[in-house]
């Protein structure tokens, strides 16, 4: 755990692209500091307690909208586009991308070709863009502009704030001037923007971020993708499946965090698709000229019409002026918080991928609302012992708890269990088999720990196994339950009968 200072070099990264993805920020603007007292302070008559929130995000919204629920009232500064990065540049556009492109996709080819002639589509992504960011908007209006602006006791101000000291904040309004806002808690939602690298060359083109490159109207001919996570392998095979020939640079290998059976499958299902997955490649400098990006790597040139970027995101620390408050941050810039969303300075939490918690927007919820319950004198905490995971590619991958490498590195002896989709009767009616099941569990004691997944729809099975750790069941206890048949929910129960049983050797619907 380091002081504000440690986070010079994770700003540096910080750059006019990242900075477009988030909204522009707007020049510091001269004018009249304008400073409103404390909410229980008398000369405004108020005395409700007054909360600071900055940011308009998941975390921010649950934190605005339980705080006031608990009799606060909250004072909710955003510097860009109301609704934070999930609903504007985030989760909404990215799946729909991907949900059209799965589309596309099975119009060309799907596994009943045979019978059901497949036809190339024509792929209209002016179209397609408009009724994503049509969807978009809705969203953003009705579960973040509406509610705000029906809510007398929420006070939006745009502009971006920074610290004076650990109970007030200079806001720099957008409509020009600047105003003080003297608050009794104060809660840090700013979210988190994407990583560059630094590679020679990159910052003299003009590369993609995930936000640019969902905002593309157009569908390159040639995509290059560096990066290997979750936003890198989601988009990668998005635009793939809508028409570019796509080649992505791994410094590692797909999802390397994950099980290396997971990236094992990802790759395949990738390289079936026609996609060009580089492994262990990095490039060595980024040119752009005569409108073509060109890599350069131990493997040779790589050439592509369009760069995409990403390789992770940085938590959105660097202009807060932390230092003012005293508000530690780690390596990465990440405000640290403990348990109950607490930062070292009392006063001060903090929620969401600003944060060293796990960076998705249901974590940022959760976060956000007993960060609320604790500024307004409550007591709660954010259990992150069993977070379940999604990466939408196609097959999808989930993940919940410890894989088997995780609970060895914690001490805990483990037995596992993996079952093929060959074996799953939803996946052969689908004549769709790629992927497994994986359950692990403690040694002895057969209680479950994790649950590693690679199939279609993996993403609406995974809550099952998430209930079932948190509920400390056994393998057994899980074989035990009915599911019903012909679901790939399913499989899970079929993985914790093979503890004790072939699973080969039962009938289709064996109970």
């Amino acid at each position: 755990m380091t002081r504000v200072k440690a986070t010079s070099v994770v700003c540096e990264l910080r750059t006019e692209h990242a900075k477009g993805a988030l909204g522009q920020m707007p020049a510091k603007r001269s004018g009249r500091a304008v400073h409103e007292n404390r909410a229980n302070g008398a000369a405004h008559g108020h005395d409700k307690l007054h909360i600071a929130v900055i940011g308009s995000g998941g975390a921010a919204m649950a934190a605005a909208l339980k705080a006031v629920e608990r009799g606060a009232r909250v004072t909710l500064i955003e510097r860009g586009t109301i609704g934070g990065t999930c609903v504007n540049t985030g989760c909404v556009p990215s799946k729909i991308m991907i949900r059209a492109a799965h589309i596309a996709y099975l119009r060309t080819q799907s596994p009943f070709d045979e019978g059901i002639a497949a036809a190339v589509p024509v792929i209209r992504r002016k179209r397609l863009l408009a009724q994503q960011q049509a969807r978009v908007e809705e969203l953003r209006q009705a579960k973040y502009e509406n509610i705000l602006d029906g809510n007398p006791s929420i006070t939006v101000l745009h502009g971006e704030a920074s610290f004076a000291d650990s109970h007030a904040l200079r806001v720099h309004l957008h409509a020009d001037g600047e105003r003080t806002i003297v608050f009794d808690r104060c809660l840090i939602a700013t979210g988190a923007h994407p990583v560059v690298p630094s590679i020679p060359g990159l910052q003299d083109t003009p590369y993609w971020t995930s936000a640019e490159a969902l905002a593309s109207d157009t569908i390159p001919e040639r995509l290059a993708v560096i990066g290997s996570s979750v936003v890198a392998v989601e988009l990668a095979q998005a635009f793939a499946r809508l028409g570019s020939h796509v080649t992505v640079l791994a410094r590692h290998t797909l999802l390397f965090r994950e099980d290396p059976a997971i990236g094992e499958t990802i790759t395949a299902a990738f390289r079936a698709e026609g996609i060009d997955v580089l492994e262990h490649t990095q490039a060595s400098q980024a040119i752009y000229r005569d409108g073509e990006f060109v890599l350069l790597t131990r493997q040779g040139e790589l050439r592509a019409d369009k760069l995409l970027i990403a390789t992770g995101r940085s938590p959105n620390t660097c202009n807060l002026n932390l230092e003012a408050a005293s508000v530690m941050v780690d390596a990465q810039g990440a405000v640290v918080v403990d348990a109950r969303l607490r930062t070292n300075v009392p006063d001060v939490y903090a929620a969401g991928d600003c944060t060293n918690h796990p960076q998705f927007v249901y974590v940022a919820a959760a976060g956000g609302m007993r960060a609320a319950i604790n500024m307004t004198d409550g007591d709660t905490t954010l259990d992150l012992g069993v977070v379940p995971a999604v990466v939408f590619t196609e097959p999808q991958v989930a993940t919940v708890g410890l894989s088997r490498a995780e609970a060895l590195l914690k001490g805990i002896e483990t037995d596992s269990r993996t079952l093929t989709l060959d074996n799953v009767p939803r996946a052969l009616a689908n004549f769709d088999t790629r992927g497994f099941i994986r359950l692990v569990v403690a040694k002895g004691t057969h209680r479950l720990v994790g649950a590693q997944v690679v199939a279609p729809e993996a993403g609406e099975l995974i809550q099952s196994a998430a209930l079932a750790i948190r509920a400390r069941m056994t393998a057994e206890e899980l074989a035990d339950q009915l599911f019903p048949y012909l679901t790939m929910v399913e499989g899970l129960k079929l993985v914790a009968q093979t503890f004790k049983t072939d699973v080969k050797q039962l009938s289709c619907c064996a109970g």
